[in-house]
């Protein structure tokens, strides 16, 4: 593998941040892609220098033409370790997506698991990283640093369009409360504490995935956020909690959220609900255990120190519901990875269950397939030692022709199946109400488009004059061919450079 560096530059953007990113993702729809934001801002990654998956056996690297596969025994992780360190490019960082699925690794549903990657990290050809009115450009092709640079410091447009809320409250639901009612029966049994059994809500038609990335980000509170598109899957989130994070000073945090009131526009409701949720017996053991297992975790990846509750039991607000929340902390050890502490995390209490086993081969029994990037992480990774892993929940999913919401809650003995089918709708609302349906592009809109990378009104454009002629470059048409790719359906930017007119490229985006 020959070493790589990047090219760098320090832009100022005076843009709303979400905007940016945005037209960015907008900009290069086709490509691989993630934004992620965290406390740190806005991240968005670009396209793969390298690749790293964890499957069931192994643990492969691509890199351009070359790739690597090393099997594993015990644990992927140390492996993945070892793989990531060895990449021959100076600071690197990795953006990636864990599949709920990597749990079953090396335990006992490890052989019902196919071929399917569980765990996929890209480490970008391209970076830009917001904060504090700058934008840190970071590529490897100076041509594409140019790029970049010059769009995230230019006037970035309103992505936001009108939502068309989406019904969630009876799609799945009898077989949901079947489902609850055998999980009850087994907690009962003594097979395990707690299960996180969830449902899926199909979303009809296409739609405007970025759009509804701004308009769910402007509705909602959530720690992290997210827009990702990868192999062939999409999706759009807007998390309530992190699976676990790993700063530079080896501070891990674990933030578990349990125990659910809807919230609404009426600060009284809210507040009833409130009181209400602090007082319900059966929401304080559901979060009370959550944060025991928690703990626990903790302790096992960074003694001999013993982990710190910095917060227990406050109420968060998180979109259209709240929860009670707390927050635990630890330092890992000298002789630990972040990989330790994502592998000891991993998945989060709040989607599995306890105990983690009985509860994975409840959810097998209980769910209709596999969770796929539902209860999963979005993550970020970096040569410096630091890890912020998102848990993949209040998101919208698109692949293989098929858009779906889905969310669970928390059984425990005390559960009653109708208030757990209203728990999953009170979470389903923080997506569903902000879904923005697909439209396609207008003559005008388009024309509006060519004009902006011009420089130029749309009515100086008329409808069959050659736009390369007219000083479209080179880059302008791959940005716009980007762009026009909607829902699965590619523009390339070869057959837009065939014949360069408006009247050309309208109907070929149509069509």
């Amino acid at each position: 593998m020959l070493p790589q560096s990047y090219h760098e530059r320090v832009v100022p953007t005076s843009d709303d941040p979400l905007l940016v990113m945005a037209s960015l993702a907008r900009t290069f729809r086709a490509d691989d892609h993630i934004v992620y934001e965290s406390p740190n801002g806005y991240t968005f990654a670009l396209g793969r220098l390298a690749e790293v998956t964890v499957d069931r056996d192994a643990v492969q690297v691509r890199w351009g033409e070359e790739k690597r596969r090393e099997r594993w025994t015990s644990s992927p992780y140390p492996v993945l370790e070892r793989l990531l360190a060895e990449l021959p490019v100076k600071d690197w960082r990795a953006y990636g997506v864990a599949d709920f699925e990597l749990c079953y690794l090396g335990g006992d549903l490890h052989d019902i698991l196919g071929d399917r990657p569980l765990l996929r990290l890209m480490i970008p050809e391209s970076e830009v990283s917001l904060r504090d009115g700058e934008a840190v450009v970071r590529a490897t092709n100076r041509r594409q640093l140019d790029q970049i640079a010059s769009l995230v410091s230019g006037p970035a447009p309103d992505h936001g369009a009108c939502s068309a809320p989406i019904a969630v409250e009876q799609e799945g639901v009898a077989d949901y409360e079947k489902a609850v009612g055998r999980a009850i029966r087994d907690i009962n049994g003594g097979k395990l504490q707690k299960v996180i059994l969830s449902r899926v809500v199909p979303v009809p038609g296409a739609i405007d995935l970025v759009a509804t990335y701004v308009e769910g980000r402007r509705n909602n509170t959530p720690v992290r956020s997210f827009l990702v598109r990868m192999d062939g899957h999409e999706a759009a989130g807007f998390s309530p909690e992190i699976v676990v994070r790993v700063d530079a000073q080896r501070q891990v945090t674990v933030q578990p959220l349990a125990g659910t009131r809807a919230r609404h526009q009426d600060p009284a409701e809210n507040a009833r609900l409130r009181t209400e949720l602090l007082a319900d017996s059966k929401e304080i053991f559901e979060h009370t255990i959550s944060v025991k297992v928690a703990h626990d975790e903790l302790s096992a990846v960074c003694a001999p120190q013993a982990p710190l509750i910095a917060e227990f039991m406050a109420v968060k607000e998180r979109g259209s519901v709240q929860h009670l929340g707390s927050e635990v902390r630890a330092e890992l050890p000298e002789n630990r990875g972040v990989w330790d502490a994502f592998a000891a995390l991993f998945p989060a209490v709040t989607v599995s269950g306890i105990p983690k086993d009985a509860a994975y081969r409840c959810i097998r029994e209980n769910e209709s397939g596999p969770r796929g990037w539902y209860g999963g992480a979005v993550l970020a990774v970096g040569q410096d030692g630091t890890l912020d892993a998102a848990l993949v929940l209040r998101t919208v999913f698109h692949a293989d022709g098929r858009t779906w919401l889905r969310a669970g809650a928390g059984i425990v003995a005390q559960s009653n199946p109708a208030r757990e089918v209203l728990e999953t709708s009170e979470k389903l609302r923080s997506v569903a109400l902000h879904v923005v349906p697909a439209t396609e592009d207008s003559h005008a809109e388009m024309r509006r488009d060519i004009a902006d990378q011009l420089g130029v009104e749309p009515a100086e454009l008329t409808d069959d004059e050659d736009l390369v002629l007219r000083g479209l470059s080179s880059l302008s048409v791959m940005a716009l061919a980007n762009s026009w790719s909607t829902n699965g359906t590619v523009v390339r930017y070869t057959d837009l450079l065939e014949r360069p007119t408006l009247a050309h490229w309208s109907a070929l985006v149509k069509r």
